[in-house]
Formats: structure tokens, C-alpha cells, sequence
């Protein structure tokens, strides 16, 4: 069926309400908006369901998260009487439709005859993680779009571990939900009526406390903060979404006395006004923070997406500037802040393990490897990380001490499978205290970092190509790279190209098996100086193609410089 008889097939079913059917009349003759909306499916992958809001096969919409549910509940059930029984739980994050898409997924699971857990108000992502772990669940759902735009939502779907579904088992929902016809195979109970029985529990505070209590667990140098308590003052925001409760509460809990909240983004608001996108890794959306800060003498501005798996920070240099840093070089603070606290107080283990994204900065190499401890690569996607964390837990072959990606996500402790920007951000506030007792700030301690073990430089691109052109688009450039990889990069040879897809290195020795990761639409390119690489891949959640890169050098305006240089030869190459 082409995507206009989809159209078509839409506009009169029965299932579509009145105001569904008038969003779609208001398209009728325009062609390119049609075909945008209906020329596929919404894909769920491994990460679940993202898109825009609408109405439309290619749109997020209750239609399309009642079908995903019902091949969730098929899933489950697949699993056995016990697993339906166990149930799912459901989170949502505050964004526009996310409770009704909780409420939706959970009147499906209820027909079906699966146990549903339903958060009473908005949670974050790592409190959904934990929650289905503390409670047993065979499953759970996150109604999130992380920190897309205000036009986006999703639907995010994870295993009993409380990571993200795997790959083997995203393909099982996958079949289940392509077995279903979107309007005559889906059948939902109405939520009172499921309430009433029991299949419906609401969820709340009880759980809760229990995950602060696990998230406190983490502290590492609780002496700090009550040495500096009285003076030490940091900012806040939860860009207009979940992080604001569980965030506050844990600064409170572990002594923090001067915390100011940057009052116009602590608003559960999914029009997210005060910033042009609700994503910590853009600096205008701490302008508010930063303009508190100078009023306040504040060092550090500390800020959460709205579903609070994803955090960002500002500190304040020497002279008094504020400035950004990027997930890699956060990640790498912490790595140090961890690690040489463990040592101190003798708590690091033999079998330690710091776990990173091949994208992600190779700086965390170098500190983990002066502490003696492991550092392991996954691919790009915290749930790889939470299923090295399922195996390590059930092996006991290494004992998990940290995981973070270059996009602002990180996680201490056991108690999630998931980014945690609760977690994240008490260690952060702890970490600026620690080091406020050492008459040093974290850009400080950052630049002590780079004198230690060298001038690490990373940077990422992003290039939108949205829409079904934009879909074509990135598929024929990765094409192209495969088919006529480049040679050189300004001015150095590419000697080492390794193809995550098909498995394979190649370099002057010859070929060989790329071995340990599953296959990942990635392409990775190694310079003949030995230290700096780039990195093309499709984003997992947007329609972009992303590039890294990274270096090192003898200053970090040097090795800044080497990637710049990189990426203008590469951008030229590729037609960017």
C-alpha cells in the first residue's frame, strides 16, 4: 500500500477521533507533508520509538504506541505467566502526550492481561530503571524524547535488568508488532475500569525514597561537602523537566544548604520556552543560570534534559569567565574524581571496570590506566553499557565503577542500567566541593587533568537531514564511504579504517575480523600520526549524521587546532 492509500486508510477508519481525522484533512493536497507522514512506518529500533507529534504512520501519536505496546505485551506474555504477572512499569517524562501515552500503554497491557505499574506524575529515566528492578518487573516503558525539540516524543522500552532492550530482544518486539494491524488487531481496557481490577497499580513516593537511598550510596567524600556547606553555593535547572524533584532532594539529603534553582526553567512544561532546544550540551540554554551566577559568585551551574538521564555543566575559570564543558571532558573529571577517592579510601577493586562509547573520549583511557583499572569500549548507546553491567553482575568477572558517553550521560553505582543524571549530578556537586576544599575549581582541576596525562581535544558534529530526502540522503553517503573510502585527511593517510558493520579492519597488514561488538552502522578512520581519528555514523535517535573526532597534543589549543583541520578536510570530502 503506497502512502497515499495509507492516507486514505487513515482518514476514514473508525478508530481515528474527530480531531485526529480533522489534522489529517488540514494536510489533504499537500503532497510532500503526506508522504512525509505516511511513506513509512515509525521505526522502533533498540532505543524504542522517537519522532515528531502528529498523526500519521511516520509520527508519534497514540496509534502507533498503542500498536508498540501490544507487541511489548506479546513479548511479555511470550515469556511465560509469571513474567505477565510481574508486569511492566511505565514512566513518562514532560513532555506534551507523555502521560496520555503512559496511560495508553497501560489500558493495552491491561486487555492483554499484563501486570501494568503506572508512576502517579512524572519520572526520570534513571528512576524507571530502577523501579523495574526494585519491583520485579518483567519490563518497562519510558515516555521520553530525551533532549529532542519540543515537536518530539518517544517510547523507550526495557528489559527486566532495567536497561534498554538489547538488540535480540528489540527484533522479538519488532516481529510481534509487525504481526499486528494498527487499527484492527489492538484492543486496550478503559484505565478505571483497570485500575479497579488490580492489572492497573499505581506507582509513587515509596519507591521514590528508595531509589534516593540508592543514589546516596555513591558518595564517595561526604566530609567535603560539610566542610564547605555553609559558603559553597551552586546553580541548578531542570530545564523544564523531571529532574527537579529527585535532583533537589538528593543535594538536600547529602548537605547541600546553598543550592539556587533557576525558577523560570523549574516548570514541568513541555513547550520548554525558556530554551530553543532542552539539551545541556547548548550553552544558551544555561543564559538565565549564567547571568544568577555572576549575580550569586557561583562556581558551577549544574543542568538536566527533561527526562534527567543526560546532564551538563558550567564552571567558572580563572578569570572569571563561565564556560561549557563537554560530555567528555565532565566524563573525564569524574573518572579521575572517582578512581582517586576509591584508591584513597581503599575501596578500589582489583577487578575495576570504567566503561566508555567508542566515540567517546580515549583521555578516560589514560586515567583509568594509571589507577590499574580496565576500560572497555561498547558501542554507541548506554544500553550496551547496562548489558555489560547485567553480565558482569551474574559473572562477577569485573566489578562496575563507571560508565558515561560523550553525550552527557554517566552512572555510578548498580542501581540503574541507564544514564542517571540524579546520580551524575550529587557527584558533580560533590566533586566542585571536594576540590573547593582544595582551593580549586573544576576547570581548575580539569586543566591539572590535561597536564597529567596530556592534551586530549574531542569534538562532535551533527548534520540534520530530515525527512525521507534527508533518510535517503545519509544512507547514500554512507554507501559512498563504503564504496570509495577516502585516503587521507589533511594531509596524513588513513592507515587503519575499521567497518563496524561488516566486522572488518583494514589496514597495510592486510584485513581482519573486528571482534567483541555487535554490528553498528559505523565507520571509524585512524590517522598516520598515531593519535587522531574520526568517526561517521548515523544518529540512533534523530535524523542526523554525526561526526567525532579526536586527538592529542602538547597544549590543548594545539590538539583543538589538529581536529579543525580534520574536520574542514572531511566535511569537503563528504560534501557536509
Amino acid at each position: 500500500m503506497g502512502y497515499k492509500e495509507t492516507y486514505e486508510r487513515w482518514l476514514n477508519s473508525d478508530v481515528l477521533s474527530d480531531a485526529d481525522k480533522e489534522e489529517l484533512r488540514s494536510i489533504a493536497g499537500d503532497e510532500k507533508e503526506i508522504e512525509e507522514r505516511f511513506y513509512r512506518e515509525l521505526e522502533f529500533g533498540t532505543a524504542g520509538m522517537r519522532g515528531i507529534l502528529g498523526i500519521g504512520t511516520n509520527r508519534m501519536n497514540i496509534y502507533n504506541v498503542r500498536r508498540a505496546t501490544q507487541g511489548v505485551a506479546k513479548y511479555v506474555k511470550s515469556m511465560g505467566e509469571d513474567a505477565a504477572k510481574a508486569g511492566v512499569l511505565i514512566g513518562y517524562d514532560t513532555r506534551h502526550f507523555s502521560r496520555e501515552f503512559a496511560e495508553e500503554t497501560a489500558k493495552v497491557l491491561a486487555y492483554a492481561g499484563v501486570k501494568a505499574y503506572l508512576f502517579e506524575r512524572v519520572h526520570s529515566v534513571p528512576e524507571v530503571s530502577f523501579g523495574i528492578r526494585e519491583l520485579k518487573c518483567a519490563a518497562g516503558v519510558m515516555i521520553t524524547a530525551s533532549h529532542n525539540p519540543k515537536q518530539y516524543n518517544g517510547y523507550k522500552v526495557y528489559g527486566a535488568d532495567g536497561g534498554q532492550l538489547p538488540p535480540d530482544a528489540a527484533d522479538v518486539v519488532v516481529e510481534a508488532i509487525d504481526s499486528f494491524d494498527i487499527f484492527d488487531d489492538v484492543k486496550f481496557m478503559d484505565l478505571e475500569e483497570a485500575k479497579a481490577s488490580g492489572i492497573v497499580e499505581m506507582a509513587g513516593p515509596n519507591l521514590d525514597d528508595k531509589f534516593l537511598d540508592a543514589v546516596q550510596t555513591q558518595q564517595l567524600n561526604p566530609e567535603a561537602v560539610a566542610a564547605v556547606a555553609d559558603t559553597f553555593k551552586l546553580i541548578y535547572t531542570p530545564f523544564h523537566g523531571t529532574g527537579s524533584r529527585p535532583v533537589k532532594a538528593i543535594l538536600s539529603r547529602i548537605g547541600f544548604k546553598n543550592v539556587l534553582v533557576v525558577k523560570e526553567q523549574d516548570t514541568e512544561d513541555g513547550d520548554f520556552p525558556t530554551v530553543k532546544s532542552p539539551n545541556p550540551e547548548d550553552k544558551e540554554g544555561f543564559e538565565i543560570a549564567i547571568n544568577m551566577a555572576k549575580e550569586n559568585d557561583v562556581d558551577i551551574i549544574i543542568g538536566t534534559d527533561p527526562d534527567c538521564d543526560r546532564v551538563g555543566i558550567v564552571v567558572r575559570d580563572a578569570e572569571g569567565v563561565y564556560r561549557t564543558l563537554t560530555g567528555n571532558q565532565t566524563g573525564a573529571l569524574l573518572v579521575e574524581y572517582i578512581l582517586s577517592s576509591r584508591k584513597a579510601k581503599g575501596t578500589l577493586p582489583e577487578n575495576g571496570v570504567v566503561i566508555k562509547t567508542i566515540v567517546t573520549t580515549e583521555l578516560a583511557s589514560a586515567i583509568a590506566k594509571a589507577y590499574g583499572v580496565e576500560i572497555m569500549n561498547v558501542l554507541t548507546g548506554f544500553k550496551y553499557i547496562g548489558e555489560k553491567m547485567t553480565e558482569f553482575a551474574k559473572t562477577g568477572e569485573h566489578t562496575y565503577l563507571f560508565g558515561f558517553e560523550e553525550s552527557y550521560g554517566y552512572l555510578a553505582g548498580t542501581h540503574a542500567r541507564d544514564k542517571d543524571g540524579v546520580v551524575a549530578t550529587m557527584l558533580i556537586a560533590e566533586m566542585a566541593a571536594y576540590y573547593k576544599t582544595k582551593n580549586k575549581s573544576l576547570y581548575e582541576a580539569l586543566q591539572d587533568i590535561y597536564k597529567k596525562y596530556g592534551y586530549y581535544a574531542e569534538k562532535t558534529v551533527s548534520f540534520t537531514m530530515p525527512g525521507k530526502d534527508g533518510m535517503e540522503k545519509m544512507a547514500a553517503l554512507l554507501t559512498g564511504l563504503r564504496e570509495d573510502p577516502p585516503k587521507k585527511a589533511a594531509g596524513m593517510d588513513i592507515v587503519v579504517y575499521t567497518d563496524y558493520q561488516s566486522q572488518t579492519i583494514k589496514s597495510a597488514d592486510g584485513i581482519t575480523a573486528l571482534k567483541g561488538l555487535p554490528k553498528s552502522n559505523v565507520l571509524k578512520y585512524n590517522l598516520s600520526d598515531d593519535k587522531t581519528y574520526f568517526i561517521v555514523r548515523p544518529s540512533g535517535t534523530e535524523p542526523k549524521i554525526k561526526i567525532y573526532l579526536g586527538t592529542f597534543g602538547d597544549s590543548f589549543e594545539a590538539a583543538s587546532a589538529e581536529i579543525e583541520k580534520v574536520l574542514a578536510d572531511v566535511k569537503e570530502q563528504l560534501g557536509l
